[in-house]
């Protein structure tokens, strides 16, 4: 799940800091503020990175996702983006536990196949 959850979350990186280059067009914003809050969407993302596996990452996760889609407020094409990268996040963390799970059961099963083989060799 980390590494589908990361992976999203860096093309959220991106995502958010060209709607900064976009949302400074904008006469209703100044550029302080365009930055200040494209900044921490930007290192909210990064730092989500190692957090996602940690209790409350997915629904930090989450939570950017919904900052996400309300920012097309104020850059329009960000509707679309937001729901875009939301419907990734869900992929990301539904596909990503199935493959954890899998990865988990063929190591058990790895791991008992080793087990009844030693004896057998020793």
């Amino acid at each position: 799940m980390r590494t589908l959850c990361a992976s999203t979350l860096i093309g959220e990186f991106f995502v958010i800091g060209f709607a900064g280059l976009v949302a400074m067009k904008s006469d209703d914003l100044s550029m302080a503020t365009v930055w200040t809050v494209c900044g921490i969407g930007m290192l909210l993302s990064v730092l989500l990175c190692g957090v996602i596996t940690r209790p409350g990452g997915v629904q930090l996760g989450w939570g950017l996702q919904i900052l996400l889609v309300l920012s097309g407020f104020f850059v329009p094409m960000m509707f679309i983006l937001g729901v875009i990268f939301a419907a990734l996040w869900w992929a990301s963390v539904h596909y990503g536990r199935r493959i954890d799970e899998a990865k988990a059961r063929w190591a058990a099963q790895a791991e008992a196949q080793e087990s009844a083989e030693a004896p057998a060799q020793g």
